[in-house]
């Protein structure tokens, strides 16, 4: 049995001696600069720290398009804000602890989520984010486009943010 194959630009067309055509498409691979990045803006107030940061991070992956490549940037920008109303539910703002070495023996610091909502709201968003992205440098990338900020006030209105409703 002897096969031709003749390629087109969007499939190929298989066909064996004495058979009718067998077309098989190729799969689409989007590049990077054929992505357009949008910019969402979400209020967390009064919303779930885990729900909200698995939200954030399916649009900064861009799981929410149909153009989705794993090995590759097509998230959009995100920017939070009203960082310091998050809830936390249960008893976790006193019980949920964040650990940092600093490198040295017996450089273990330990904060509880209480301390680091009354210091830094931002970080508390942002880390619950970064535990639900890619551990690799294109998760790195991927949590450069998180803008967040504790108050209701934010610097990017030229990038005319849609608002998020979840």
């Amino acid at each position: 049995m002897t096969l031709a194959i003749i390629y087109n630009h969007n499939y190929r067309v298989v066909r064996a001696r004495g058979q009718p055509d067998r077309r098989e498409m190729k799969t689409f691979v989007a590049k990077e600069h054929e992505v357009d990045k949008k910019w969402y803006l979400v209020d967390a107030s009064n919303k779930i720290l885990g729900r909200l940061a698995s939200e954030i991070a399916t649009i900064l992956r861009g799981k929410h398009k149909a153009i989705f490549t794993s090995h590759m940037d097509a998230g959009d920008y995100v920017i939070v804000v009203n960082a310091d109303k998050v809830a936390l539910t249960g008893g976790k703002l006193d019980k949920k602890a964040y650990y940092r070495h600093s490198g040295y023996v017996g450089g273990l610091k330990k904060t509880t989520a209480r301390q680091l909502f009354e210091k830094k709201p931002e970080d508390l968003i942002r880390l619950a984010v970064k535990g639900m992205l890619p551990k690799t440098s294109l998760g790195r990338r991927q949590l450069t486009k998180l803008k967040i900020y504790a108050g209701p006030n934010h610097p990017h209105q030229a990038q005319q943010p849609v608002n998020l409703e979840s």
